[in-house]
């Protein structure tokens, strides 16, 4: 079970090891959303996204005799890429095995982090299968990209530095969007929050049609999503929340969020404008909805967490070509 006290945890064996992520803010950006905006920039983390966080977590709880075997993990990205880096620097080996399909620099990234890579086709293959046998076959422990309880906890470490630099500027009441596939970082952000900023409040940000976690909050239930392609948020879609991850969402989190395509390659465009910061349709679209959706406390400022910035160039050159000034 990970609770606050694994996420603390965490939180001192990352130390030294991750980046504190800035809390951003632009005045023309608050200007052009009518309402102050907040952006963590966990597209500055290491690896561009928050995932290092995760990675580094669960692959350090390991016992020294297993984690010296090897990991090996599923992603289509950012996962694959935080597992990577976290193994190389520990001296161990990782094997990634990734769809076909994720943006060619998420793979390509992945390789010169020193990973494995083994590729299979996400609608013929199954992964787990595939991971399985090579687990089997070699020793490998498996680091789940969110279902996993010291993952969770890593992520949550992104939760308190919220609180805190939250706390400096004087925000004691706000939401905290945050940009949400099978649930790792909204969970763990939830559980840092309840703990360390009461008054701050996390909602998961889908795209629309791959809203699995806001219909399953609704609903009080696990929902799926009938299908697991077709928007360009690929980093965030997943088949449904987390065994481990949905019940704490649903005892924390507000309402979640949807966003369009459309409005997250302008999210992407206004904070290469405004914040200098370069980010993937994934990782934009908890500022999307803090940008275009129609506040639940407007007179309170919002918190987006700008969860990767791990972008194909012609992806970045498609949203500045439509919606950049």
């Amino acid at each position: 079970m990970t609770d606050i006290h694994r996420v603390e945890r965490a939180a001192e064996r990352l130390k030294g090891h991750v980046r504190r992520t800035p809390l951003l803010n632009s005045p023309l950006l608050d200007r052009f959303a009518r309402r102050r905006i907040f952006v963590k920039a966990e597209c500055l983390q290491f690896t561009g996204s928050f995932k290092f966080r995760g990675a580094w977590a669960a692959i350090s709880a390991l016992p020294a005799p297993v984690r010296d075997r090897g990991v090996i993990a599923f992603s289509s990205g950012n996962h694959a890429q935080g597992v990577a880096l976290a193994a190389a620097r520990h001296g161990i080996p990782a094997v990634i095995v990734m769809p076909s399909d994720a943006p060619a620099v998420k793979i390509a990234n992945t390789r010169a982090y020193g990973a494995e890579v083994i590729l299979y086709d996400r609608e013929t293959e199954d992964r787990d299968a595939i991971g399985e046998k090579l687990a089997d076959e070699r020793g490998l422990t498996l680091i789940k990209p969110f279902d996993n309880p010291e993952v969770i906890a890593g992520q949550g470490t992104a939760g308190i530095e919220i609180a805190e630099q939250a706390a400096l500027l004087g925000i004691d009441m706000a939401d905290v969007l945050v940009c949400c596939g099978g649930g790792g970082l909204t969970s763990g952000i939830a559980l840092a929050l309840e703990r360390h900023a009461p008054g701050l409040r996390a909602r998961p940000v889908e795209p629309e049609g791959f809203d699995d976690v806001a219909r399953s909050l609704a609903a009080g239930a696990h929902r799926k999503n009938e299908r697991l392609t077709g928007s360009i948020c690929d980093a965030i879609i997943t088949p449904t929340p987390g065994q481990l991850t949905f019940p704490i969402m649903k005892r924390l989190c507000g309402p979640g969020l949807t966003v369009s395509d459309d409005e997250a390659l302008h999210a992407m465009a206004l904070a290469f404008a405004h914040l200098r910061i370069v980010l993937e349709p994934g990782g934009a679209v908890a500022l999307a909805a803090a940008i275009f959706r129609k506040p639940a406390r407007p007179d309170e400022p919002v918190i987006a967490v700008a969860s990767g910035g791990n972008v194909d160039p012609s992806v970045f050159i498609e949203a500045l070509n439509r919606f950049g000034s």
